[in-house]
Formats: structure tokens, sequence, C-alpha cells
């Protein structure tokens, strides 16, 4: 069962917010907070946190900035009315900030992407690579997407990058049972990494971007909603 914390001063928004957690159909327990010093001091570990920033007793951005020096996992989604806040809340790494009104179906589909995206690793699995330097080891999960670049292949993972020498295609064979598609006849993207797609580009988790080929675009988009599909299905 997934743990979910509202905060929000407005008692109404925060009725909405457990009403539309409750639609979701996803199995959670949810605590609410009616200002930044009831979230610090009821914090507990929460996979989601829905986070007003104009709130009386702490601003949301100082709140989440003191919750993630002992919690970097939790996924926050902001609802506010305060757009001008939107590139202050980086800073805490935001999954996503949603400017009121917002509708319901936005919010049950960030929290489904939130949930997918910090759900439990199945693809946990080594992998070992030539590359430009010598061999490097990774597991596929860690791995954002690679890019056809001067005739080598850059691998861009969590939190480094390697050159390899070797054919897109190949590696689309490897890591294509893992969850893996190519938008583009250059790159290969990890499913589990694709934030969203905006018109023909693909933003993926750690804010790079991505061109997203016309002519794959109906194929790319099926296997991104069959991937988050059976992702879902997993949860129950």
């Amino acid at each position: 069962m997934y743990r979910i914390a509202i905060c929000d001063d407005d008692v109404r928004m925060r009725r909405f917010l457990c009403r539309t957690v409750s639609e979701s159909g996803i199995s959670c327990r949810v605590e609410e907070f009616a200002g930044g010093a009831d979230l610090l001091r009821g914090y507990g570990e929460y996979d989601i946190l829905f986070l007003d920033i104009d709130m009386p007793g702490g601003n949301g951005i100082e709140v989440a900035e003191r919750i993630r020096r002992s919690d970097r996992k939790v996924k926050i989604i902001y609802v506010t009315g305060y757009q001008d806040y939107m590139s202050q809340s980086f800073a805490v790494h935001p999954f996503a900030f949603l400017v009121k009104p917002v509708q319901k179906e936005e919010i049950i589909r960030q929290m489904k992407e939130a949930l997918i995206y910090g759900g439990e690793e199945e693809k946990g699995i080594p992998f070992r690579v030539q590359t430009t330097e010598g061999i490097e080891e990774f597991v596929i999960s860690e791995l954002y997407y690679l890019e056809y670049q001067s005739r080598k292949l850059r691998f861009v993972l969590k939190h480094r990058e390697v050159m390899v020498r070797g054919k897109i295609a190949e590696y689309l064979g490897i890591f294509g049972p893992y969850g893996f598609a190519a938008p583009h006849k250059s790159f290969v993207v990890n499913l589990h990494h694709v934030k969203a797609i905006r018109g023909y580009e693909i933003i993926m988790m750690n804010g790079d971007q991505i061109p997203l080929s016309q002519k794959r675009s109906v194929e790319f988009r099926a296997a991104l909603g069959k991937y988050q599909a059976d992702s879902l299905a997993g949860m129950h």
C-alpha cells in the first residue's frame, strides 16, 4: 500500500485531493496536513507528497528543502495557485508542478506516473560493456538512453556517461526486452525514465530532451502506453 501526504492550508483543496486520490483506483493510505509546520512535525516516509507553496507556518519550497535533507525519494507534486514559484521549486527536484485550478484527471495521471517511476526496479540486471576507456559495468535500470554520436554510442546513465563502439540496432536488440524503444534512428530510450512527450519531443526524468521522429511517433507512443499500463497493472 502506498503512502500519500497532502499538505494545503485550504481544507476544500485537501478534501478535493483526498477524494481524487481515493478515486484513482490505487491502494494507498492518505495523511493530511494543514500547513508546513504540521507536515514537518508529523512527517513520515511517503511515496508522494502533494504540496502547496503559499501557506502559513512555512513556505512550501522551504518545507521541501528541509524534507529533502532526510528524504530524497519522495515524489513531490506541487499543487499551487502561483506559477511564479516554478523556477524556484527546481532546487528541491519536484516530480511535477500543477497550477490551480487543476483537473482530477491530471492529478491522477501525475500520481500514477510518479508511482511508476518510483516503483520497485525490475531491471536491476548487471551489464558489462567495452567502452572507449575500458570495461564498465552498470545495471540496466540506470541507463536513461543511448545516442548515436560521431560513430560511437553515448550511454547516458544515472550518474555518468560512457562512450561505446557499436551499432544502435545491436543495442536496441539487447535492451528492447527490458522496456527500451527507439523514438528516432539515433536514439534508444529507457521507457521507465520517460517523463512526458510534448509534440515531437520526449522529456526524460533527468531533464534531457530527445527528438521523436514523425515516422516513429505512433509506434513509440504505443510502446510507451503499453509499458505504463503493464507497470500500473503490476501495482494491483
